[in-house]
């Protein structure tokens, strides 16, 4: 789930890297060639999103040939994470993505061409606080590593909540793979981050301190699509979210076979999966005005923090009722 922030400015020259990048080489980039998937059907439909466990009920669904059971031929398309899923829609070369809600709110604002479907799961304590070994107290922080995004929305959030100006610390804005090696080195003492990061900082220098939730942050997880594309696609989209809102559910009911189905798709260790898979909350759902309040408190902190010019129409890019029009309950 590495998700970043972009400016207006960098969003463009991302997406059109994105579209360049992956336009040649998207072939590496899918996690679609396990068995159990069977004769696709249909148009096909990429699925833009990153590597780690919160996708668990993509990798699943794959594993299991859900997709493809269900009429559809998708394709899932592994990026960087972050807004690069998002950019892959914008840019055309995927028609949907998982993103967090930190990192698609500002290509929201940026451009219009990209709508929230709804949330296919969330977390408060997924992310966790990593202090360096020496460093007992937050007031003892004088630099934090972070990424974009939900990293560092968490980070002033963290240090605001300990009364600690955030301008008063050193943040060096890095990748989840950098960070803990970073910390190891002592050049930053402490981070929040997701898994498998927080528990590589643990084991590299470092301890785990506390989780996002202790200060009142969490995030949400939506499935996004391409206005342009979704324009013709409602009901197509629709049967796409409906497989991952019973791939939720079997999430929850069968952690092992999501972790082995990360294993198999995407290389993640099994056991490592399988243990942080209780600390997200995998319910598919359409948006609410609690949706909107917490949209609206990031789009807040991004305009405090000049990382976008504007705030999005929430009404438009989150539309209430899509997913219970379009998808429904999901089928047992």
């Amino acid at each position: 789930m590495n998700v970043r922030l972009s400016s207006p400015k960098l969003t463009g020259m991302l997406a059109a890297c994105t579209a360049l990048l992956l336009a040649t080489g998207c072939t590496s980039g899918t996690t679609d060639s396990a068995g159990g998937e069977g004769t696709a059907k249909g148009p096909l439909v990429r699925i833009a999103l990153g590597v780690d466990a919160s996708y668990a009920p993509f990798y699943l669904a794959k594993e299991r040939g859900m997709f493809a059971k269900a009429g559809l031929n998708v394709e899932l398309m592994q990026v960087e994470g972050g807004p690069a899923a998002a950019e892959a829609v914008a840019a055309g070369t995927a028609q949907m993505s998982a993103n967090a809600d930190s990192s698609a709110l500002p290509l929201m604002a940026a451009q219009d061409k990209l709508t929230a479907l709804g949330v296919f799961q969330s977390s408060d304590r997924y992310l966790k606080v990593v202090l360096r070994d020496g460093i007992d107290r937050p007031q003892q922080i004088k630099t934090m590593a972070s990424i974009q995004g939900i990293g560092l929305y968490s980070t002033h959030s963290y240090l605001k909540h300990n009364k600690i100006d955030p301008a008063s610390i050193k943040i060096v804005k890095s990748s989840p793979p950098e960070i803990p090696g970073m910390l190891q080195r002592g050049s930053v003492d402490a981070y929040i981050l997701f898994e498998p990061w927080a528990a590589k900082g643990d084991a590299s220098g470092g301890h785990i301190a506390g989780r996002i939730g202790d200060f009142g942050v969490g995030y949400f997880q939506w499935l996004l699509a391409g206005r342009t594309w979704l324009a013709g696609n409602n009901e197509l989209a629709g049967k796409v979210f409906k497989v991952v809102a019973e791939a939720d559910a079997l999430v929850t009911k069968d952690r092992k076979a999501a972790a082995e189905a990360t294993q198999k798709q995407v290389k993640l260790p099994a056991e490592q999966t399988e243990r942080v898979l209780p600390e997200i909350t995998f319910t598919a759902r359409g948006f609410t005005d609690t949706d909107h309040a917490s949209a609206k408190r990031v789009v807040d902190f991004l305009l405090q923090q000049k990382l976008i010019a504007k705030s999005p129409d929430l009404n438009t890019v989150l539309p209430k009722g899509w997913y219970e029009k379009y998808v429904g309950a999901p089928s047992e």
